[in-house]
């Protein structure tokens, strides 16, 4: 249970990053209404579980037939994570306002699942994120679903408390650039002392 409390809270911040999904997901919200973010958000989700189910099998092949693979991918994501959490400190000291493109879709579910399916970023996160939390001596596919389970019901969660909040408070084109910035610090802090944590637990 605490390891899925630590993965739930290494991927958060990841999650309220802006990036492809959450920027989609805000336009069909401006663009037309809460519900409409929140059928994107249906589609994200769905275009995410492809990913589970591929990484899932995948890396407990990987485990199975090429264990130093396997590490080397654990090490290359907590490098990533070291990345990540670099350039979101960085984005602190710059001077950026996030443009959010208002435009409804008509099938935002379907919209929103290739969104999620051809997200680079969201396959690396899957890659860097999933492997440091699963134990090579237990049931390597069950992990990986559970883990998956619980990042694409975080991303559920977040994303459609965001569209309910942006139509009722906002409705607004750009993001408060003083609120990002917060975001961006906090969330870099936490990939910071997540990286840390699996670097002393390796």
């Amino acid at each position: 249970m605490s390891v899925f409390v630590l993965f739930a809270l290494t991927v958060l911040p990841l999650i309220f990053t802006p990036g492809p999904d959450m920027l989609f997901i805000l336009s069909q919200v401006i663009g037309k209404d809460a519900k409409s973010g929140m059928m994107a958000t249906l589609g994200v989700c769905s275009g995410y579980l492809v990913h589970s189910i591929l990484v899932a099998l995948g890396i407990a092949a990987i485990i199975v037939s090429f264990p130093v693979l396997f590490e080397t991918i654990r090490y290359l994501g907590i490098a990533y994570l070291l990345y990540l959490a670099f350039h979101l400190i960085k984005s602190v000291f710059n001077t950026k306002q996030i443009q959010i493109e208002q435009k409804a879709v008509s099938n935002p579910i379907h919209k929103g699942f290739f969104t999620a399916l051809l997200n680079p970023k969201g396959i690396l996160i899957y890659f860097a994120i999933l492997p440091q939390f699963i134990d090579k001596s237990g049931n390597t596919v069950t992990q990986g679903f559970a883990l998956s389970f619980i990042f694409i019901a975080l991303i559920f969660v977040v994303y459609c408390s965001l569209s309910l909040v942006v139509a009722k408070v906002t409705q607004k084109q750009q993001i408060n650039e003083r609120n990002q910035k917060w975001i961006d610090g906090g969330s870099g802090t936490l990939l910071t002392l997540a990286a840390a944590w699996l670097i002393v637990n390796s």
